[in-house]
């Protein structure tokens, strides 16, 4: 672990592939997993005389990340040309922006439910929110594949608009990290800007770290980690790289600014080349794009901005009258918030919706591998059982038993499920009577009730269940030996 008395300094840029049917310049399509250098056309391979056309639809959608981030707009944008020569850009150039980039400013917030599983008891900076520097948009490179002795490259992907959102060096730890990139993902799904999948490499990651002394000190020497792909190799590169650069000011070393890399195989980082600065690109606008006017799509984008996750919390507490954990869950993912409202359409208590999908459903889910985008059972079917327990129809227990059948036949109707288990609600007579008996033989915990001990009534009403088969209510039940009693 790092000396505590480093501080450590953090500051991302994520590459995110925008949700668009057409590439960035060109109108070859954007499609994962097709056979490779099968989506080109001359203007993405670069070959002479093919022009630029710029997509409209990733702008705009570039435009709403940047306003859901808090982000400004400059009035007038440009492209410029980014010049380097790598194997996998052809044109010895990407067209990227420079100066006047699309988006300025703004902030990602890091939810609580981002940071990883282990540390959000121990969130040293609740309700943080890091500052962006610039979010702009350019086209993605081609894919290299490394084999042992040769490369591939696959310019499918070569074109692709990519958004690069830039942060500050405000991130303080490796679980920051994860949580701003969790939190910056959640938003980005929400929206439709992206997909953001890292393992279909639509979201990257470059990691700038460094380390001083003291907080009065400047930035020491950063190191750039590239293309990270998973969030958990983030943390783990983090957390290698923040005690490394530690040891060496330790023994008195210094650090030259340069790109690193992670390698998983062996779980440390590695020298790749010493750091370029903006003016090794050489820069310059790019002439065969013009300056484009914003005002207009800016407007237009304002004005059907879609609810943000902790929004979205905050109305689920609300509305639903639930708790602020579990709004927090159900809002994680927009699927799964789009089930529990629609299970939740006309509930009593929509809380008890709450309940199941989280405590049961998200369980079956997790035990059978499957997302809430693969859940067989259709989110009312959940609202009607819950329905027959809170009308007694039916025991908590014995909706377990209906679950557990719809989830493995999910076209069954949950009452006819119900129906077929034979959980048809008792005699109301039948159970006022096992309720008599009950109290008549337990005179020790009936007394307790009386005298004003509710929870001693919870031994009573699991001995009227026995005798009921698990017919009875058991909420029913507790509250009519309550009455009974008190």
């Amino acid at each position: 672990m790092a000396a505590p008395n480093y501080i450590v300094s953090i500051g991302l840029e994520v590459h995110v592939q925008l949700k668009t049917e057409s590439k960035m310049f060109c109108g070859c399509p954007v499609a994962f997993g097709n056979e490779p250098n099968t989506q080109t056309c001359p203007t993405c391979l670069g070959l002479p005389g093919a022009l630029p056309v710029l997509n409209k639809g990733a702008i705009e959608k570039t435009i709403l990340a940047g306003q859901l981030l808090g982000c400004k707009t400059p009035p007038v944008v440009k492209w410029d040309r980014k010049n380097y020569f790598y194997p996998d850009m052809p044109k010895n150039y990407q067209i990227s922006q420079f100066d006047l980039p699309l988006c300025l400013g703004g902030g990602v917030p890091l939810y609580e439910l981002a940071y990883p599983k282990d540390h959000q008891k121990d969130i040293a900076a609740p309700g943080k929110k890091v500052t962006l520097t610039r979010i702009h948009l350019e086209e993605d490179v081609a894919k290299s594949t490394h084999h042992k002795d040769f490369t591939t490259i696959d310019f499918n992907r070569a074109g692709t608009p990519l958004m690069e959102i830039v942060s500050e060096p405000e991130i303080d730890s490796a679980e920051e990290a994860v949580a701003y990139l969790n939190s910056l993902r959640q938003i980005l799904v929400y929206s439709g800007v992206s997909d953001a999948d890292m393992d279909k490499g639509q979201m990257r990651c470059d990691v700038n770290i460094s380390v001083r002394k003291k907080k009065e000190d400047p930035l020491g020497t950063k190191i750039e980690l590239k293309n990270l792909n998973s969030v958990s190799v983030v943390r783990k590169s983090l957390h290698y790289e923040i005690d490394r650069q530690i040891h060496e000011y330790e023994k008195g070393n210094s650090l030259i600014q340069a790109t690193w890399r992670w390698n998983d195989d062996v779980g440390q980082t590695e020298l790749m080349r010493t750091k370029e600065n903006a003016d090794d690109y050489r820069y310059f606008p790019d002439p065969d794009l013009l300056p484009v006017r914003t005002e207009e799509m800016v407007a237009d984008v304002q004005s059907h901005l879609p609810e943000l996750p902790h929004e979205k919390v905050e109305r689920f507490e609300s509305d639903y009258e639930i708790t602020h954990y579990d709004a927090s869950v159900l809002a994680s993912e927009i699927e799964l918030a789009n089930y529990f409202e629609k299970a939740a359409e006309g509930a009593k208590v929509p809380k008890k919706v709450a309940n199941w999908v989280i405590n049961n459903l998200l369980g079956e889910l997790k035990e059978n591998d499957l997302t809430i985008s693969d859940c067989p059972v259709a989110p009312e079917k959940i609202g009607q059982l819950v329905g027959l327990v809170e009308a007694g129809t039916i025991s908590n227990n014995q909706a377990k038993e209906v679950f557990s059948d719809l989830f493995a036949n999910p076209k069954k109707d949950p009452a006819k499920i119900a129906k077929e288990k034979g959980f048809e609600p008792a005699d109301n007579s039948e159970i006022e009577g096992f309720i008599d008996q009950v109290i008549a033989d337990n005179p020790g915990p009936a007394g307790e009730v009386a005298e004003g001990n509710a929870k001693a009534a919870n031994f009573l009403t699991g001995q009227v269940m026995k005798l009921s088969r698990g017919k009875a209510n058991p909420k029913m039940v507790t509250e009519t030996i309550l009455a009974k009693l008190q």
